[in-house]
């Protein structure tokens, strides 16, 4: 990705099929390292984030160290969920998050590992043996890496009854090697509300990686290039206040075709106008 200003970033491709169109919402949690409440205990925000235009759209915060409750406090935020799909990670793949998503005319794609046991086994012992797949290979990072999906109809399974509205299981195996030849193996099973017509495998998978783009593209940048976790706005509504505002930041910056963060804000500090611009841009 270049440093500069990228006219095609978060723009729909005519030629897309309806599928790919379709609204894909990332919704993860971030623990602010360096904010202090009066107990001592850190300021945590639940962000919802646009996979395609790399925007995040709302934030809530997490009370009592309910990170599961914010997750429809941050969507009820969003007037309208019709359409979309929401990636979380396996902290939200909750029987009452697919309620309220279904409610709202939306979908999941949720990861599912050992906090569901019953529905994490029943996944495990699906006939992925025979199921239809493909494979991706690559280099990248100092590694090479094999990535592999699986996809399994639930209709007339068990799971279908264990979880609402899932229609189709995934499972993901990834192998890589290290530079220094070090192998390893990570298998991670998914479940998700959109049927056959809806998703082809392929998209699938791109959602599924997709969904980690919040940790690059947000909590990054944020922990990074705006040094978040070094802020001395520590206390009270401030680190939640403040995180808003840098999000507002690298949102504008996206916005006016930034790919690169700091870049952006390397432009902004020698323009006087530049925030003015990114304004009427946006």
């Amino acid at each position: 990705m270049g440093d500069g200003p990228s006219s095609g970033l978060g723009v729909r491709t005519a030629g897309q099929t309806r599928a790919e169109q379709r609204p894909v919402l990332a919704v993860d949690g971030k623990t602010l390292r360096g904010s202090r409440a009066g107990t001592g205990v850190q300021t945590k925000l639940v962000s919802v984030y646009d996979h395609d235009s790399g925007l995040v759209l709302t934030q809530a915060a997490v009370a009592d160290g309910d990170e599961v409750a914010a997750f429809t406090v941050a969507l009820d935020c969003l007037p309208d969920l019709a359409g979309h799909l929401v990636t979380a990670d396996a902290l939200h793949c909750q029987r009452g998050h697919a309620d309220f998503l279904a409610a709202r005319g939306g979908h999941y794609l949720f990861t599912v590992k050992a906090n569901q046991p019953t529905l994490a086994t029943a996944l495990r012992r699906l006939p992925w043996a025979t199921a239809p797949g493909s494979r991706r290979r690559g280099r990248g990072h100092g590694r090479t890496e094999s990535r592999s999906i699986k996809v399994i109809d639930l209709d007339g399974t068990d799971i279908a009854q264990l979880f609402p509205a899932a229609r189709r299981a995934i499972k993901v195996v990834r192998r890589r090697i290290a530079a220094d030849g070090r192998r390893s193996v990570e298998t991670v099973y998914a479940l998700t509300s959109l049927d056959h017509r809806a998703a082809e495998l392929g998209l699938l998978a791109a959602w599924l990686r997709g969904h980690w783009e919040i940790e690059n593209r947000v909590h990054h940048v944020r922990d990074v290039t705006q040094r978040e976790d070094l802020s001395r706005i520590r206390t009270g509504n401030g680190p939640q206040v403040m995180a808003a505002l840098r999000n507002t930041a690298t949102n504008l910056a996206r916005l006016n075709g930034y790919a690169n963060i700091a870049t952006a804000q390397r432009a902004a500090a020698w323009h006087p106008t530049a925030i003015t611009d990114a304004l009427k841009a946006a």
